[in-house]
């Protein structure tokens, strides 16, 4: 397949924040995402991402087990971490591992176009330490978005 004539996905929070255009390029090649069999699974997911002009790919957030890798191929972008917000542009690479929490954002006037690699294992959660919420996956669902408070490890169990 050619990534070029490969569509694409766009995806666009209701007021407009975020939004981005992706190419799953692994689905695209068979991938199967929700497989126990590793061999329909692939070790790892690649994706095209394109996030426009004055957007966020998605909230700042960490993964629970996820590590994902990036290369920028044209744009220039913000990369937000625990230590503030670095500027990127095409050639730059790096790498997001768990616990790591991050956030991609375009604040240019042209397309922020990068590659992401990922390893996406089974049962990765995420945390979102601005609004204190939570991603996880539920049996048979893609996932159930939770916030609460800290608790003790045995409340309500005992």
């Amino acid at each position: 397949m050619n990534v070029d004539e490969m569509p694409g996905d766009e995806r666009c929070s209701p007021r407009g924040k975020f939004h981005k255009f992706v190419k799953d390029i692994s689905i695209a090649l068979g991938r199967e995402r929700d497989s126990l069999d590793l061999a329909k699974r692939y070790p790892f997911d690649v994706a095209l991402v394109r996030i426009p002009a004055g957007k966020a790919y998605c909230p700042y957030h960490s993964h629970s087990a996820e590590t994902e890798f990036y290369l920028v191929v044209s744009g220039e972008g913000h990369i937000r971490d625990k230590d503030g917000t670095t500027e990127v542009r095409a050639g730059d690479a790096f790498v997001f591992a768990p616990g790591q929490a991050h956030q991609l954002s375009n604040p240019g006037p042209e397309d922020f176009v990068y590659y992401v690699i990922a390893d996406n294992p089974r049962g990765d959660g995420c945390f979102y330490p601005d609004s204190g919420k939570w991603a996880v996956e539920v049996e048979q669902s893609e996932e159930v978005i939770v916030k609460g408070a800290e608790a003790d490890y045995y409340e309500g169990e005992e």
